[in-house]
């Protein structure tokens, strides 16, 4: 489907921002490893949907688990085979097909576990054939994703043995994922020792306890659309939410963010309260941690003063889309000027665009998402603009309630 988007003279209104897909993932699955669970605001996108049915379809021990285009919970649910059921097959669908699992794949193998997937990047379909994890000293590439270091987190408390996690590769990226799933850990009676920023040791036959009441978060990343249509266009926007702090979100980097850009707004634990349009200013940003919010800051680039450098975003080729290559082949479309290097992306802005172009998501939620607000400001089209529903299924209707 095709959004057609026009340009807006002013926002006004309230929005009840979407729970944490993240958060969502990690408490569905973390509470099928045992213990009396109640969760309150799980998100409802299609991610998280397929996390809870997979907690379920563990907790049947299903041989067939079709995961659809969860990256997060294909990761997480690799390590688990062994825990759960003797083999299996894992299917995905759409954007997960041809996305990597190498890493994770070759460190299960040593493990013990005879698992392969799809060709060289071993995707989906994955095939595990049985064998288990044996625990004890267990060392995985962290360069391309942490949710292969938070899968493990997760499984390894549940062996009888003690292991240890010893991260390698050039680089680790998005660790703050890792934190994040430790603490979803920790409200479920596990403890994972951090002995060093690529090692962690983890003891055996540990008690899963539930996670008892337990209230998902607002997400941050998905709160950056709105609050960013809000700093380029004349605005007077509140976001409502669960916005304590005591939780740990990588996309909460959006607010340090936006603050460097220029942009003015007020927060307390329920709300977020914006007021715009404001000069914005370029600068350079490592989002080493928080991939996700590469879109939306590119077209916050566009319309700064000065370039605006995205850097230390290599991994971010490795999601949904090519969000590196992928986003500036659109942007060129409106005639941005965008360049693009192995790790990074240069955004120079200029005084006009073309207007009502068509921008392709590549089935994308973060690039669709980033192109309405785009069109907010210019005016465009979005193509396949239905898959923003693997994150947040409300984000027309939320964008339409600010016009």
């Amino acid at each position: 489907m095709i959004l057609k988007v026009k340009p807006a003279l002013f926002l006004k209104g309230q929005i009840h921002l979407p729970a944490s897909k993240s958060y969502s993932i990690r408490a569905s699955i973390i509470s099928a490893c045992g213990g009396a669970s109640s969760i309150k605001n799980l998100s409802d996108c299609d991610d998280a949907q397929v996390a809870r049915r997979i907690a379920h379809d563990l907790t049947k021990q299903s041989k067939v688990f079709q995961v659809g285009e969860s990256g997060t919970t294909l990761r997480f649910l690799l390590p688990l085979l062994s825990l759960y059921t003797k083999t299996a097959l894992v299917k995905g669908c759409g954007t997960l097909v041809g996305r990597p699992n190498v890493h994770l794949c070759e460190s299960l193998r040593r493990q013990g576990m005879d698992i392969r997937g799809h060709g060289p990047k071993e995707s989906v379909p994955i095939v595990y054939k049985g064998g288990e994890l044996k625990g004890g000293l267990v060392d995985i590439d962290g360069s391309l994703s942490s949710q292969f270091i938070s899968s493990l987190l997760i499984a390894l408390p549940q062996l009888k043995v003690d292991s240890s996690i010893v991260i390698t590769g050039k680089e680790m990226v998005s660790a703050d994922y890792i934190v994040m799933t430790n603490q979803i850990l920790k409200l479920a009676g596990i403890r994972i020792k951090q002995v060093s920023p690529r090692k962690y040791l983890i003891k055996g036959n540990q008690k899963f306890k539930g996670l008892k009441n337990f209230t998902v978060p607002s997400d941050y990343g998905l709160a950056a659309f709105p609050m960013a249509s809000a700093a380029l266009l004349p605005s007077k926007v509140v976001l409502k939410g669960h916005l304590k702090d005591d939780l740990i979100q990588s996309d909460g980097h959006i607010l340090e963010f936006l603050k460097a850009m220029g942009v003015v707004f007020k927060k307390i634990s329920t709300a977020i309260d914006i007021r715009g349009p404001f000069n914005l200013k370029g600068g350079t940003f490592s989002l080493k941690n928080s991939p996700d919010l590469v879109p939306i800051m590119a077209v916050l680039g566009l319309f700064a003063k000065g370039q605006t450098k995205l850097v230390d975003i290599h991994h971010a080729r490795a999601k949904e889309s090519d969000r590196i290559s992928d986003l500036r082949e659109e942007l060129l479309k409106v005639g941005a000027d965008v360049k693009e290097t192995e790790n990074s992306l240069i955004i120079t802005p200029k005084d006009s665009y073309k207007t009502n172009q068509l921008l392709d998501s590549h089935q994308d939620h973060r690039l669709a998402m980033a192109w309405t607000i785009l069109g907010l400001k210019i005016g465009c089209q979005v193509k396949d603009i239905e898959c923003v529903r693997k994150s947040y299924p409300s984000f027309v209707k939320d964008i339409k309630s600010l016009l």
